[in-house]
C-alpha cells in the first residue's frame, strides 16, 4: 500500500495490513456493497458476445454487443434457447434487448472480467473478483479498492455501505480533446438512510473506491449533508473539484486517461498523482484489478 500524504507531500510504503494505523477516533469507512453479476453471455451459436449492463424490465437488457455490426435493430439473439430480439440501439453503441423469457445467468453467464485481462474468468475469479461484503447484485465490473478487505477486517472497522452498481463505463478512457465534453456513464446506486447519518456522525469520511466517492459527492447537499436513497450518478470528478463528503480514499492504481485517475488526481492534485504513480512504478507495485492499493490522506 502506497501512502500519500496529500499535505505534506510525501509517500509511505506500507501494507494493507496497516490500513487500520492510518485511521482516527470519529473516522468512518464507507464502501460499496455492489456484487458482480455473471454478465457475459455468448450465443449459442459462438458467434456473437453480450455484456448484459442492466436490466430494464423482467426480460429486457441494456446490453453491450460483440461485433455489434451483426446485431443491429431487428437482429435476433439466441443464449441459452432463449430468444432475444434488437429493439433499440443507443447513441453510445449500447442496445436494448428483449428476450421471450428470462435469462438463467447462474447456468449461462460468465463472470466479466475487465478487458486487459484478456483471458476468461477461472474458477478462482468467482470469488476472488468479488468484495468479502458483496451483497446488491448488478455491478459488471468489480469494486477493485474492495478487494484487499477480509471479514476479520471488516469486524474491527466502523463502516457503513452504500451501492452503486459499476458499469462497462468505469474502463472507457477519456478520448476528447476538452475534458467537459467526455460523456461521462450514468451508473445506479443506493445510498441508505442509516449511511446519511453515520457519515454526518463522523468526523473523517474515508472512502473505499472511485465509486463510493461518486454516490457521496453526488448526494452531497448545497447546505451540507446528504440525500438518501435511490438515483443516478454520470458525476465526472476531474481536477479542480470541492470535495464536500470525502477527506481520505483508500483506491487501487488506474489505468492512463481513466476517469478514475482524474478523480483521484482531484483529491491529491495532478502532480502529486504522478510523482505517486512513478514511484509505485519503481517499486513495482501491481497495477489494476488485482494489483495493489494507495491510501490518500
Amino acid at each position: 500500500m502506497l501512502v500519500v500524504d496529500r499535505k505534506a507531500g510525501r509517500f509511505e510504503h506500507r501494507l494493507f495490513s496497516d490500513f487500520e494505523s492510518f485511521l482516527s477516533a470519529g473516522d468512518l469507512v464507507v464502501l460499496n456493497d455492489t456484487r458482480v453479476i455473471p454478465a457475459r453471455v455468448f450465443s449459442d451459436d459462438g458467434r456473437l458476445e453480450l455484456l448484459l449492463l442492466e436490466p430494464l424490465g423482467p426480460v429486457s437488457w441494456r446490453c453491450l454487443v460483440k461485433p455489434g455490426r451483426k446485431l443491429r435493430e431487428g437482429g435476433v439473439i439466441v443464449a441459452g434457447g432463449i430468444t432475444g430480439v434488437v429493439r433499440e440501439g443507443y447513441t453510445d453503441g449500447d442496445r436494448r434487448l428483449e428476450f421471450d423469457a428470462p435469462l438463467d445467468l447462474g447456468r449461462i453467464g460468465n463472470l466479466p472480467l475487465p478487458p486487459y485481462f484478456a483471458r476468461a474468468a477461472e474458477a478462482l475469479d468467482e470469488t476472488r473478483y468479488q468484495t468479502v461484503y458483496a451483497r446488491a447484485e448488478g455491478s459488471v465490473a468489480a469494486p477493485t479498492a474492495g478487494l484487499h478487505f477480509t471479514e476479520s477486517l471488516m469486524a474491527r472497522l466502523p463502516h457503513a455501505f452504500l451501492t452503486l452498481h459499476v458499469g462497462a463505463g468505469t474502463f472507457r478512457p477519456v478520448q476528447t480533446e476538452v475534458l467537459e465534453e467526455h460523456p461521462m456513464h450514468s451508473e445506479r446506486f443506493d445510498l441508505p438512510q442509516s449511511t446519511v447519518a453515520a457519515v454526518s456522525a463522523a468526523k473523517r469520511v474515508v472512502a473505499v473506491g472511485t465509486t463510493t466517492v461518486r454516490v457521496l459527492e453526488s448526494c452531497a447537499l448545497a447546505g451540507g449533508g446528504l440525500r438518501s436513497g435511490p438515483g443516478r450518478t454520470n458525476l465526472f470528478i476531474r481536477p479542480p473539484y470541492d470535495f464536500q463528503v470525502v477527506e481520505a480514499l483508500l483506491t487501487n492504481f488506474h489505468l492512463p486517461k481513466s476517469t478514475l485517475l482524474m478523480l483521484v488526481s482531484a483529491l491529491a492534485g495532478r502532480e502529486l498523482v504522478l510523482e505517486a504513480y512513478a514511484e509505485a512504478v519503481r517499486e513495482r507495485y501491481r497495477f489494476y484489478s488485482y494489483g495493489d492499493c494507495m491510501l490518500i490522506v
